[in-house]
């Protein structure tokens, strides 16, 4: 049970696996009013930069659960770096099958609820580790833009118009599932340019260093094609956010 290797070497070194930048994570702790002794439970958690981050500068502590081998080691890694080891474990296993054993304050899923099968049922997941009067967060695409044809949603990585939602629709789904949106913070161009363009560097020297790898003629057609489908497209029509609910 792991991630495939392509997608390890297209993230590279990557600390923050999704548009948001080390700001933008900070925001998200602060505004959302983390308390030292808070728990948090991170689905999906990659290489755990917000458990570590939040854990050193607001003292939760919290268990992350992730189906890479290779996000797990670095999150640890990441955990001793901090000097937070002792208040953070990071779990190699299926985020969507883990429920935790004792309820959290907080429970998180950001930018990976296909674990749940979408984002109805990652709410659904997340609440069963919760703590009555604790907070999910969400982190999920959005369409800034209506896409106009199927070039452009297929370039947004879907497959169907309606595997995203527009900002409108999803926080009326958080409303049809019972929960009370309290807060957000929305990745911005510059969050997405370093995400996106991190990528391609990453393929650019795994190509130099690899060029007779099997993988090498697929990363060398995505480095081709994905930066202009990147400015054309999904800087353009798809935003990106993590989202704070609480139960009405």
């Amino acid at each position: 049970m792991d991630l495939p290797r392509h997608h390890t070497i297209r993230e590279g070194d990557l600390r923050i696996c999704n548009p948001f930048t080390p700001r933008k994570l900070a925001t998200l702790g602060q505004v959302i009013k983390l308390r030292a002794g808070d728990t948090l439970l991170d689905l999906a958690s990659g290489r755990g930069e917000m458990l570590c981050t939040w854990s050193r500068d607001h003292g939760v502590s919290g268990t992350g659960v992730d189906i890479s081998t290779v996000s797990t080691d670095v999150a640890r890694l990441r955990a001793t770096e901090f000097g937070v080891a002792d208040k953070v474990e990071f779990l190699h296993g299926d985020a969507g099958e883990f429920v935790a054993e004792t309820p959290v304050d907080v429970a998180a899923c950001i930018g990976a609820t296909g674990i749940g099968g979408g984002v109805p049922g990652t709410v659904r997941l997340l609440e069963r580790s919760l703590r009555p009067g604790g907070m999910l967060l969400v982190g999920e695409p959005f369409w800034r833009r209506e896409p106009p044809d199927q070039e452009t949603i297929e370039a947004c990585h879907a497959e169907r118009r309606d595997d995203w939602r527009d900002l409108t629709g999803l926080v009326t789904v958080f409303h049809e599932l019972g929960w009370d949106l309290v807060e957000m913070v929305l990745a911005d161009g510059d969050g997405w340019d370093r995400y996106a363009a991190a990528h391609w560097l990453n393929i650019r020297r795994w190509l130099d260093a690899n060029p007779d790898d099997e993988l090498a003629p697929a990363f060398r057609e995505e480095l081709t094609t994905d930066p202009l489908s990147y400015v054309r497209y999904r800087r353009n029509f798809l935003g990106w956010g993590v989202f704070a609910l609480l139960k009405r």
